[in-house]
């Protein structure tokens, strides 16, 4: 069974959230995914005790898809829908950042609800794409307002950093959790980020912690990938500025020699890895079929040793970390990284 941990008062999570960006319209590059499948993995998850989903407002149909997973669970089910739990986010569009104001706010917040067939939101994470559009606080703000309306359970943020972050917690603002890019590749939470949540109680939940498939033994040996999704051109490009492909692929044999010690894979090694860091909450593991349940219940089946996450931990310090806070090139225009990036997707 899947491992929890109490992330807000009366709040408990897996530590492995389900992650449902994957099944995004736009996501793959080649390939359909077959949703039936997808969904039927939900089901085997949550009876494994994996029962918290990652979607978000802009995911392309993947609230929709979860409302629909609740109505089966309701129909059909050992599980009633109060045993899942569903952290959306709120995305305000980047051209739109300057009108946000309440009643914006709230609308999103019901269509999310509609969406989710839901009375109220387990955790909505706040995401602002633009510091420099003033107004960031103010709306998490009016989040705060929906949150004591009984609209939403938890406030968190996503894509933010300490600066930033720490704005909103000295306004007053009760963030239980910040999600942001965290693996063995992209360690900029270190830098800052996780010394400020543990200070302040605030659980970190890592996405890319499999950085999108590339850490499986599959691509060992390998002189290139061919992107198949989204999220290999992303995770690819964060390799070319940290490890290089050599560190790389050493770094994959060493992954998969321990993982040979537990009778596991290399990415439950680099996932468990993750875990084991102070302040980290979750990790979020994306599903996109049946096939993939199995591997994410064997991330509780062991314990790393301490001697192997020291290993791990020396041969990543080799290697520079990227540059900035966490989201901070993302934001910067004319980085690589957000030129991949699409901030409008309320509009699509």
């Amino acid at each position: 069974m899947a491992e929890r941990f109490e992330l807000a008062k009366d709040y408990t999570i897996s530590r492995v959230i389900n992650g449902c960006w994957q099944l995004s319209e736009g996501h793959s590059l080649q390939t359909k995914l077959d949703m039936q499948d997808a969904m039927k993995a939900f089901h085997m998850l949550a009876e494994r005790g994996f029962t918290t989903f990652d979607c978000a407002d802009i995911y392309t149909g993947t609230e929709e898809f979860l409302g629909e997973f609740l109505t089966e669970i309701k129909s059909g089910s050992t599980l009633s829908p109060h045993d899942i739990q569903i952290h959306t986010k709120y995305v305000p569009d980047i051209n739109l950042l300057s009108e946000v104001d309440y009643n914006y706010t709230e609308k999103i917040i019901d269509r999310s609800l509609q969406r989710q067939k839901r009375e109220v939101l387990d955790l909505v994470q706040f995401h602002w794409w633009d510091y420099d559009v003033p107004g960031f606080v103010e709306t998490a703000g009016d989040l705060l307002k929906l949150k004591e309306k009984g609209k939403i359970r938890n406030i968190a943020v996503t894509n933010f950093d300490t600066k930033h972050l720490s704005e909103l917690v000295d306004a007053g603002i009760p963030i239980v959790s910040c999600q942001n890019q965290y693996s063995v590749f992209d360690r900029r939470p270190e830098k800052e980020l996780l010394e400020y949540c543990k200070s302040k109680g605030i659980s970190l939940l890592c996405y890319g912690t499999l950085s999108g498939g590339l850490l499986a033994e599959k691509w060992i040996g390998q002189t290139t990938i061919q992107p198949e999704t989204r999220s290999h051109v992303k995770y690819f490009q964060v390799i070319e500025d940290t490890l290089g492909w050599d560190g790389y692929q050493e770094l994959l044999l060493m992954l998969q020699r321990i993982a040979k010690k537990y009778s596991v894979k290399a990415s439950q090694i680099a996932t468990k890895y993750i875990l084991s860091q102070q302040g980290v909450g979750a990790s979020i593991i994306g599903v996109r079929n049946s096939r993939h349940v199995e591997s994410n219940a064997q991330i509780f089946t062991f314990e790393l040793d301490h001697s192997d996450i020291e290993e791990i931990k020396q041969f990543l310090d080799h290697y520079p970390i990227l540059d900035g806070e966490p989201f901070e090139l993302e934001r910067t225009i004319g980085s690589k990284y957000r030129n991949i990036m699409k901030m409008n997707l309320n509009e699509e």
